[in-house]
This record gives structure tokens, C-alpha cells and sequence, in this order.
């Protein structure tokens, strides 16, 4: 293990299908590092498969913020805001290195910068007044509120369902008439590395992964969900693999409709992923690109001579 002095956090991010898990591990196993999960996903207990989580790429490098929550519950930003600082906390404490890794750009940009958040609770009577309408009509209806709120919150990468569309306006009409956060958290100093992946090689990536992942038992992963007597509109829910994996066990869809249209879909996903991580540069952070080909060795040099 190495001496390191400065004990300030390191940031993995990357889309989806881009080794940044492994790259984490790797530094953090050679730092006296420990991870805190920046995936919105990862938190629920037996959704192992479904959102990548991929336990065996940390051996004993310690992680948390994984399997913290219950399937059918909504975990949200101001949680993770508050579970995270107490995790960074908890590593500084101990002379660790806090990594944050993940895709999660909402979730990465709300710690990192110190979003002022309030605990908000639902609104039903304006769920109520919600329902039936499109996904367009309420994502137009959430950009209106974000001009009044000024809000960064809530892009299209975390926003592509009805369900959460109606999530994030109750917030975002909460905000504007209650703007006093219960717990104020600091920004949090970091080295930011982007793990960067070609396009090409990606897409290659994100399907033979979601191939892997589906002959690994993926179906059956979602169907035990099912059993437990989890509501398929509560997974549905969470996107992605929950959302098709749903309506394929539940015969809206077929197993080829099930696999063509999540494919699609975790391809724009880690597109949206790409287009959050670039806002950010915009917005003011320093992203340190690695090349997501070069060998583990030399990605962990790069990343080293950064943490100065």
C-alpha cells in the first residue's frame, strides 16, 4: 500500500459499459482507497444483475452505499446526498482515500458541489392532477418549473418515465415553496477522472454484457422480484433492465421486443450518461480523461501522478 498525504476524494466517473468499477478497485486496493457508490440503482438489496454491480470486481477493497435499500422503494437524491457524507465521513475518519464511483452524473454533481436539498414528501393531490398525461407533457411542465427554481436537477438522463417525470415536478414544486434545506452539506474537494470509452467499442460492450448478464440469469433475477410481491409498476420503475425485464415476465412484450428495445435503451442511456458528464465540464468541473483501453497498470499511473 502506497503513503499517500493527501487524503482528498478521487472521483471515477464514465458511462456505462466503461470499466470505471474495475478502475476504482484497482486504485483503491493500491491507495488504502474505499469506494462509495455513485449509482442510483446499486442501493437495492438482490438487484444484483439487473444494475451491474458486479461485487467480485472490489475483492476486499470496501465499498459502500450498495444494498442499503429494500426493491420497491424509492430511494432519492436528498438520501443519498445525506448516506454519502456520512460514508466520506466515516473513510476520512479512518485515513482512507474516499473514491466515489459511477454513472450516476446527478448524484456525482449534487455531492460534489453541495446541492442545498430538502426531504420532500408526496403531493398527492397534485399526482392526482398529473396523471394520464405524457411523458412530454410533463417533461415540458418540469422545464417550466426548473426556469422558476433555477434547478439543475432532474435531466433527461434521470427523467424517462412518466413515474419519475412526476417525481421530479412534486420536487421541484415543493422547492419553490419550501427553498430551506434541512441539512446543508458542504462541496467536497476531488481529482475527477473520466474513464473514455469510444463509441464504437462501447456499444460492443454494453451488448455482450447485457447477452452475459441475461445467459448469467437476469430473467430469473426479476421474476424472484416479482414472487416477493414487489408491484411490476414499482420496478418498472427503476428503467432499464427492470422496466423491459418486467414487461417481458409479465407478457406485455416478447423476449426478442424485451431484448432489441433494451438494448436501444441502455445505448441511449449511456449516451445521456456522455452528454451529463460533458454539461458538467461546462458548468465548471475538471474532468481527467483516461483512455478506457489502456491497461489497468497504465491507467492507475495516470490517475497517480493527478493525485498530487
Amino acid at each position: 500500500m502506497m503513503d499517500m498525504k493527501m487524503k482528498k476524494m478521487i472521483t471515477i466517473l464514465g458511462p456505462t459499459a466503461s470499466g470505471k468499477t474495475p478502475v476504482a478497485a484497482h486504485l483503491a486496493a493500491k491507495i488504502g482507497g474505499e469506494i462509495i457508490s455513485a449509482d442510483s440503482r446499486q442501493v437495492y438489496r438482490r438487484m444484483d444483475l439487473g444494475t451491474g454491480k458486479d461485487l467480485a470486481d472490489y475483492g476486499e477493497v470496501p465499498y459502500h452505499l450498495i444494498d442499503i435499500c429494500e426493491p420497491g422503494t424509492k430511494y432519492n437524491l436528498f438520501q443519498y446526498q445525506q448516506n454519502f457524507f456520512d460514508a466520506y465521513q466515516d473513510i476520512q475518519s479512518r485515513g482512507a482515500v474516499p473514491i466515489l464511483c459511477g454513472g450516476t452524473g446527478l448524484y456525482i454533481e449534487a455531492v460534489l458541489k453541495g446541492y442545498k436539498l430538502s426531504p420532500v414528501p408526496q403531493n398527492q393531490e397534485l399526482r392526482d392532477s398529473l396523471e394520464g398525461k405524457s411523458l412530454d407533457e410533463l417533461t415540458k411542465m418540469l422545464a417550466d418549473l426548473k426556469a422558476k427554481t433555477g434547478s439543475n436537477m432532474h435531466n433527461t438522463t434521470d427523467v424517462d418515465s412518466c413515474q419519475r417525470a412526476i417525481r421530479a415536478i412534486e420536487i421541484e414544486t415543493y422547492n419553490l415553496d419550501n427553498p430551506v434545506p434541512r441539512r446543508e452539506l458542504p462541496p467536497v474537494d476531488s481529482l475527477i477522472i473520466g474513464v473514455d470509452i469510444d463509441r464504437e467499442l462501447r456499444r460492443e460492450k454494453i451488448t455482450r454484457r447485457l447477452k452475459a448478464r441475461l445467459d448469467e440469469g437476469m430473467v430469473d433475477e426479476v421474476r424472484k422480484l416479482l414472487d416477493e410481491g414487489i408491484a411490476p409498476e414499482d420496478l418498472i420503475y427503476y428503467g432499464l433492465e427492470y422496466k423491459f425485464l418486467t414487461e417481458y415476465i409479465t407478457g406485455v412484450i416478447t423476449y426478442d421486443e424485451m431484448f432489441t428495445r433494451l438494448e436501444i435503451a441502455i445505448h441511449q442511456f449511456a449516451k445521456r450518461q456522455m452528454t451529463w458528464f460533458r454539461g458538467m465540464e461546462r458548468r465548471g468541473f475538471i474532468i481527467h480523461w483516461i483512455d478506457a483501453t489502456l491497461p489497468m497498470e497504465a491507467k492507475i499511473n495516470e490517475i497517480l501522478k493527478l493525485y498530487v
